[in-house]
């Protein structure tokens, strides 16, 4: 039985494991580099990073097998056939423009819809809206916060999509690009589409869009967004991105994280639906009605009227705002509550950067690099679990664009942008769980958030294995 004393003596003996390990790791920084040398000397280093390499991509795929809730059920042969498409996609955007170009075009498309939102929130808090953005009318200098930029243009994003939805045509294109796109992955109609929406959208944005959806669907498919949502970037955002890193890298992660998330959340948490299950849903769905003579037949309801729908889903996207800004708050605040309780034990390396850095340190090495470069790496990659990428991306930005020091290697630079590019970390947790908080029932919000650390995996998984398949082409 435990007590307070043998409760401490845990806790104390967990600092010292992770002191020890932390020395382990420095240890390793110091290495006689003799090893490296032997196959330096034969002109086999490269041979051998590169096989490094390959064997990280294989242990992701198994620890996500170790994590997976339904090891019996999980689709193989789906798995084989997005990996080797991520593969084909990894080796053709690293070096070839024309596939980032498509991807540029995609997203400058999406960033125009959000920069039109801009209009309406400057006619109502010109302040909060940057003064850089043309037409918009903002008269701020300088950037703005993240209730504006990422929040705010929710307000018309979901409307915008709920009016596609309530004259037939969103559902039309989720059905033939859900279609095209299950026959290609083995994936449901409606995962398929979701995952090229969640390329430009974002994960509040995303999921908020596909409101009557997830309340038709289960709860286990639910989850299944849940962890492909961690691995979303933002359309507007790209652009940020490729000024702080190499655009061609930025762009390379967009389309390999999408196709990661697919491979990561199918084995995470595999689903086999009936062919009537993959549906794609309309406003005005039939319904089975009883006739005058007993029987049943299926009949459309009478359709709302339209200002009474778009009021509806103004109302509905001005409650998910509030839900997930609460959500992002408490996230965030509750992790620097935990690194100040980290500081009181007077360990100054003791933080959750650190801890998620010392973590993160073997994967780095599997990435094909040697100890000294792959502790560097897990420290920025522990940095932007805990915090953001913006956080990464400026204190490495300089030296990357330089190419100096860590990143005169091609690898690393391309290995650590396409990781990083992507929101998959603690704050990101806060809101997609606020997002399905204003969605849909509380018993799927309980199963999603009983698996909050699956969602932590699939993130960290879905970006090793993008960088490990663009750092498969990248020397």
């Amino acid at each position: 039985m435990l007590t307070e004393g043998s409760s401490f003596f845990i806790f104390k003996n967990s600092l010292e494991a992770l002191a020890f390990l932390k020395m382990i790791m420095y240890s390793c920084l110091q290495l006689n580099v003799s090893t490296f040398s032997y196959f330096s000397f034969f002109g086999k280093d490269l041979d051998m990073y590169l096989l490094i390499n390959i064997v990280g991509i294989f242990v992701t795929l198994g620890v996500a097998y170790l994590f997976s809730r339904d090891k019996k059920n999980i689709q193989w042969k789906s798995v084989g056939i997005v990996t080797v498409l991520q593969l084909f996609l990894a080796w053709f955007f690293v070096n070839f423009s024309i596939g980032r170009q498509a991807v540029v075009a995609a997203a400058e498309g999406f960033n125009w819809l959000v920069a039109t939102a801009y209009k309406g929130i400057a006619f109502a808090l010109p302040e909060w809206v940057s003064s850089t953005i043309p037409g918009a009318g903002g008269t701020l200098d300088g950037s703005m916060n993240f209730v504006t930029s990422a929040l705010m243009p929710i307000l018309l994003v979901v409307p915008l999509f709920d009016i596609l939805t309530y004259i037939g045509f969103l559902p039309w294109v989720v059905k033939w690009i859900g279609r095209a796109l299950s026959f290609i992955t083995g994936q449901p109609k409606f995962e398929a589409f979701f995952s090229v929406e969640m390329m430009f959208l974002g994960n509040t944005e995303v999921l908020a869009v596909s409101k009557a959806q997830l309340n038709q669907m289960s709860g286990t498919r639910n989850l299944t967004l849940a962890l492909m949502s961690m691995s979303c970037v933002t359309a507007s955002i790209i652009g940020a991105y490729t000024q702080m890193m190499p655009g061609q890298y930025v762009l390379t992660a967009v389309p390999l994280n999408i196709l990661g998330a697919i491979v990561i959340s199918a084995i995470l948490n595999p689903i086999n639906i009936s062919p009537e299950e993959d549906v794609v849903v309309e406003v005005n769905e039939p319904v089975e009605v009883a006739q005058a003579d007993g029987t049943m037949k299926m009949e459309r309801p009478k359709k709302e009227p339209f200002f009474s729908f778009l009021g509806d889903s103004i109302l509905g996207a001005g409650k998910l705002i509030l839900i997930i800004f609460a959500s992002v708050v408490a996230f965030v605040a509750l992790a620097n509550l935990i690194d100040n309780l980290f500081s009181l034990t007077g360990l100054d390396w003791l933080s959750l950067e650190n801890i998620f850095g010392v973590i993160m340190f073997p994967f780095a090495w599997l990435l094909g690099f040697n100890p000294h470069d792959a502790f560097q790496i897990a420290q920025y990659m522990g940095t932007k679990l805990v915090t953001n990428e913006f956080v990464v991306m400026g204190e490495v930005s300089k030296s990357v664009m330089a190419g100096t020091g860590l990143f005169a290697n091609k690898h690393a630079v391309a290995v650590l942008t396409v990781f990083v590019t992507s929101f998959a970390n603690f704050s990101t947790v806060g809101m997609i769980i606020g997002a399905f908080k204003g969605l849909v029932s509380k018993e799927k919000v309980d199963l999603i958030s009983k698996n909050v650390p699956l969602m932590l995996v699939s993130g960290i998984l879905v970006s090793l294995l993008s960088a490990g398949m663009a750092g498969l082409f990248a020397w």
